[in-house]
């Protein structure tokens, strides 16, 4: 699964971002534009007999977004957070099936600034105050109860269909390395709200004479993920949303990014 883009707030000039947490909470009003909520999703199943599966390898996962802005850029990286099966069907890979997680407690964000558009932005850097706001705007904050962070800690994706104008069959390639590119579409679930999402990826095969030894699938493209779709905003540290948000927000609108554009990097072996 894929580079993607958080939740807005990554977006916001970190000023900004501290005056919204500083405006006092109002009541949790539905957002009229989120996606309905939704249940975890469930297990992955294999499609045929010849589906086999594969369990995605913690250590080597990156995960990574970014979200650009005018005066600041926020980026997001989740190392070592993924975890899932992966059903592969090497004989037609358009059969293959999985379900990806990635743990939000990972997540570390950093930002990079400048003075106004005409300047260089500076290096980039960590702020632990950001990152406790952006955990906030997740639904995961030190303060939110526990049940409350399970519901919100992980990111899901189900694989419901692929697609490829290349070959299918991984025996039809040649070499040690067999690489298809694939529009894969499934059910990408952040902060409890559940979307259709379609990413392009790079799939390589690495073979150990005519069997598949290792998967490693990469985003071709990063995945844009709308923060407004997944009901992600500023809120304070147990959950509930800030005052003047929207109206704050929609000012900001023409400069900040309502997206996070996500790119993951992933290998899995057989179980």
């Amino acid at each position: 699964m894929p580079r993607l883009r958080l939740p807005s707030f990554r977006a916001l000039p970190f000023v900004t971002l501290v005056a919204l947490t500083a405006a006092g909470c109002s009541k949790d009003e539905p957002n009229p534009n989120a996606a309905p909520v939704s249940s975890s999703l469930a297990p992955a199943k294999p499609k045929t007999d010849a589906g086999k599966p594969y369990a995605i390898e913690a250590q080597d996962a990156k995960v990574s977004f970014m979200m650009d802005a005018p005066i600041e850029k926020i980026f997001g990286e989740a190392d070592g957070s993924t975890s899932g099966e992966l059903f592969v069907d090497p004989e037609d890979i358009t059969r293959s099936t999985g379900l990806l997680k990635i743990d939000l407690d990972k997540l570390v964000i950093y930002q990079q600034k400048r003075a106004d558009e005409k300047a260089e932005f500076g290096e980039r850097t960590k702020s632990d105050l950001q990152n406790e706001h952006a955990r906030n705007w997740l639904g995961i904050g030190k303060d939110v109860a526990e049940a409350e962070r399970t519901k919100h800690r992980y990111i899901e994706f189900k694989i419901s269909k692929i697609e490829t104008a290349g070959a299918k069959n991984v025996a039809g390639l040649s070499g040690a390395e067999r690489t298809m590119k694939l529009d894969v579409t499934g059910d990408f679930r952040l902060h409890e709200r559940t979307v259709q999402k379609k990413a392009a990826l790079e799939v390589t095969f690495v073979m150990e004479g005519d069997k598949v030894a290792k998967v490693r699938v990469k985003s071709a493209k990063p995945i844009p993920v709308s923060l407004e779709e997944h009901d992600v905003r500023p809120r304070d540290t147990l959950g509930a949303i800030l005052q003047k948000t929207a109206d704050e927000l929609a000012t900001l609108g023409k400069k900040v990014s309502k997206d996070a554009m996500v790119s993951f990097d992933l290998h899995a072996k057989p179980k």
